[in-house]
């Protein structure tokens, strides 16, 4: 019966990610159409203006990846929880990447724009440092052997969150060559044509589903990873009921 509900269990998965694939691979391409084809260049900025609709997405895909991170980081620092740790790891890689992704689109964008390719300005450098918590807390992932490793790296993942917020209102509390947020504003956002609302919109969307596709197959990546180690309890907490078993068999007379 066991063996029977594992391969049942795995059978699920993989055609489940198929269909979160197709999803992903279809929103990419419709994606694609809007923001070339059908979405008009802008009044000010021109073709530069299409940056947008890889830019954006990514900034809000890392976003979702590090709110993924927080909540997986929460058992691991209450109680140093084994589970969560691939989530964690696998989110936060994916929000590191989408988080470079986003200063190298905003790079370029503000090159064609601002006629400078970086300006360390409050956007800028609360990115930068987004970034580096969740490269130092991948770093304790990969130590994180024992519950109290785990416990530490869990307490970075809830802490870390911290900067998201800071990083998406930092063009409100500080003047910046960056304009405010668009639709996540606050108050009442900067006007968008419905075109351009609708490419935004089937970009964010393919970006998240891409996002995800590869979250899920990193996490169980390591969980399998995880699962095969069999030092990854081995502390001196960790002790387990056939170990005090073998204790009380030793002390019998």
């Amino acid at each position: 019966m066991r063996q029977n509900h594992d391969s049942s269990g795995t059978s699920g998965a993989p055609r489940g990610g198929r269909v979160l694939t197709l999803a992903a691979v279809t929103s990419t391409a419709l994606a694609l159409v809007l923001a070339l084809l059908v979405a008009p260049p802008d009044a000010v900025q021109g073709q530069a203006q299409r940056w947008m609709y890889l830019h954006v997405p990514a900034a809000w895909s890392a976003y979702v990846c590090f709110a993924v991170v927080l909540v997986a980081s929460l058992p691991m620092a209450l109680r140093g929880a084994v589970r969560p740790l691939a989530v964690a790891r696998a989110a936060a890689e994916a929000g590191v990447v989408l988080t470079t992704l986003t200063l190298a689109t905003g790079s370029v964008w503000g090159a064609q724009t601002w006629g400078t390719w970086w300006v360390w300005d409050a956007r800028v450098t609360t990115t930068v440092a987004m970034g580096l918590v969740y490269v130092a807390l991948l770093a304790a992932l990969a130590l994180a052997t024992g519950p109290g490793g785990r416990r530490a790296a869990g307490l970075v993942g809830v802490l870390g969150f911290a900067l998201v917020p800071v990083v998406h209102l930092s063009v409100v509390w500080w003047r910046t060559l960056h304009q405010p947020p668009t639709l996540l504003a606050p108050g009442a956002g900067a006007p968008i044509a419905p075109a351009m609302a609708w490419a935004l919109g089937a970009s964010v969307v393919a970006c998240m589903l891409l996002t995800a596709v590869v979250v899920l197959a990193r996490t169980r990546r390591y969980a399998l990873l995880t699962s095969a180690d069999p030092t990854k309890d081995a502390t001196p907490d960790a002790t387990t009921d056939a170990d005090k078993a073998a204790d009380r068999l030793r002390v019998a007379p």
